[in-house]
C-alpha cells in the first residue's frame, strides 16, 4: 500500500522518530510504528527523557527507581541506568530492521551528558562508556557539533564506535564535521578496525534556523526582508546536502569508502513546524533525496502519514535557489554567522537545562523512596 511515508522510503529517505519512552517500547507502539509508518530508527535528546521519566503519567520507572534508591544510586548514576535500558531495548526492536537494511537503518540514539558540550576528554570517555554499557552494534552516540566535540567525534569514530553528530547549524561547521568523520575513519583503519563497521549522521538542525532567522527578518520590517521569511532552514538544508555530495564524491572520502566506510548520511532534525501559518510536513517534503535521514516528532510523522506529498527529489534542483536566498539575507543585513552562533549555544543550554531538571526530579524520586 502506498503512503506518504513509504514514498519517501521508495525516494530514498530514512524516517527517524524522535521520540523514545519504556512505555512506548513495552506497549508495542514502537514495533507498530515500524510497520505501519516505515519508522527505522529513533533519536533521543535530554529533554525526551526528561519528559518520559518524569511524567506523573507513566509508572514503567517506578520499580527501578525503587530498586536503584535500595542500592543508593546517585541521580546520575539512575539516569544512566534507565536511559541505557530503554535505549538497549529499543535496539532490539529495531534489530530485524538493522538487519534488512544492510545495518545501514535500525539504530537508535543516545546523547552524552550535555554539561560535557565542552569538554573532549570527558565526551570521549562517556562515549566510551555509553558505547561498552549498551553493547548493541546498532547504536548510535550522540555528540554535539561544538568546537570542543569536534576532536571527540574523531576519536570516538577513530576507536570504532558509530556516532550520531547533533546540533550542526552552519555549513562551515558541517564541513568540520564531515572532516571530524573521515580523520576517524582513517585512524580507525590505521588501527585494524572494521570501518565497514562505522556509521554515522550527521544532524543537521532545520526549523530553528527559520525561527531565529524569522525573528530578525520581522524586526527589519522591509518588504524585502518579510518576503524571505520561512526559507532560509531549507536553503540551509540544501546547501548542506550539495555539500555532503561533493565531499564524499572528493578523493580522501573515495580511498576510504572503497576500503570499505560508510558515507555519513545528512540527517534532519528539527523537523517539527514551529510556525503555525506553514504547511506542517514542510520540513519533510522540502528535504527528500537519496540518502538522508529526516527524525521527526510524532505529531510530524502522523502528519506526514495523513497528507504529506512526496514529489521526488527537492534537494538537488535548488542549490542556486538557496545560494539566492542567503544573497537576500546579506543583503537585508542579516548576519548568519552570528545566527547558527547563538542557535548552537541555545542549543547546548536548553540540553544542559533539561538534564539538570531531570536529575533534579530522579534525585527528588530517590531520596523519596530511602
Amino acid at each position: 500500500m502506498s503512503t506518504p511515508t513509504a514514498d519517501l522510503a521508495a525516494a530514498g529517505v530514512s524516517i527517524w522518530l524522535d521520540d523514545l519512552s519504556r512505555t512506548r517500547i513495552s506497549s508495542g507502539n514502537l514495533a507498530e510504528l515500524i510497520s505501519s509508518r516505515n519508522v527505522t530508527g529513533v533519536t533521543t535528546n535530554p529533554t525526551i527523557f526528561a519528559n518520559a521519566i518524569t511524567n506523573p503519567d507513566d509508572t514503567s520507572y517506578d520499580a527501578q527507581v525503587a530498586e536503584l534508591a535500595a542500592s543508593g544510586a546517585s541521580a546520575e548514576e539512575a539516569v544512566f541506568a534507565a536511559t541505557t535500558q530503554d535505549v538497549a531495548a529499543a535496539l532490539d526492536v529495531f534489530r530485524p530492521v538493522w538487519e534488512a537494511s544492510g545495518h545501514v537503518d535500525g539504530r537508535v540514539s543516545i546523547e552524552v551528558s550535555p554539561d560535557l558540550a565542552h569538554d573532549t576528554a570527558g565526551t570521549v570517555a562517556q562515549a566510551k562508556e555509553l558505547w561498552a554499557e549498551i553493547d548493541r552494534p546498532n547504536l548510535l552516540v550522540k555528540i554535539p557539533a561544538t568546537k570542543a566535540g569536534l576532536p571527540a567525534i574523531a576519536e570516538a569514530i577513530g576507536a570504532g564506535i558509530s556516532v550520531n553528530v547533533t546540533l550542526i547549524f552552519s555549513l562551515e561547521r558541517y564541513a568540520e564535521v564531515i572532516d571530524a568523520y573521515l580523520t576517524g575513519l582513517e585512524t580507525a583503519k590505521a588501527a585494524g578496525i572494521d570501518i565497514s563497521t562505522i556509521q554515522s549522521v550527521a544532524s543537521f538542525f532545520v526549523s530553528r534556523v527559520d525561527t531565529e532567522t524569522d525573528k530578525r527578518l520581522t524586526a527589519i520590517g522591509t518588504d524585502q526582508a518579510l518576503a524571505l521569511k520561512s526559507k532560509a532552514g531549507l536553503a540551509n538544508a540544501r546547501l548542506a546536502y550539495e555539500l555532503y555530495e561533493k565531499t564524499f564524491a572528493g578523493d580522501r572520502a573515495k580511498a576510504l569508502l572503497a576500503a570499505g566506510a560508510n558515507v555519513q548520511r545528512p540527517l534532519w532534525a528539527s523537523t517539527g513546524v514551529k510556525d503555525p501559518s506553514l504547511p506542517d510536513t514542510l520540513y519533510v517534503t522540502e528535504l527528500v533525496a537519496q540518502g538522508v535521514v529526516n527524525t521527526m516528532p510524532e505529531k510530524t510523522l502522523e502528519a506526514t502519514f495523513d497528507h504529506g506529498v512526496v514529489t521526488g527529489d527537492t534537494i538537488t534542483g535548488g542549490y542556486d535557489e538557496a545560494r539566492e536566498v542567503f544573497a537576500g539575507l546579506a543583503e537585508v543585513g542579516i548576519d548568519f554567522d552570528d545566527v547558527t552562533q547563538v542557535l548552537e549555544d541555545e542549543g547546548v543550554a536548553k540540553f544542559i537545562d533539561s538534564w539538570h531538571d531531570l536529575l533534579a526530579q530522579v534525585r527528588e524520586g530517590l531520596e523519596a523512596q530511602r
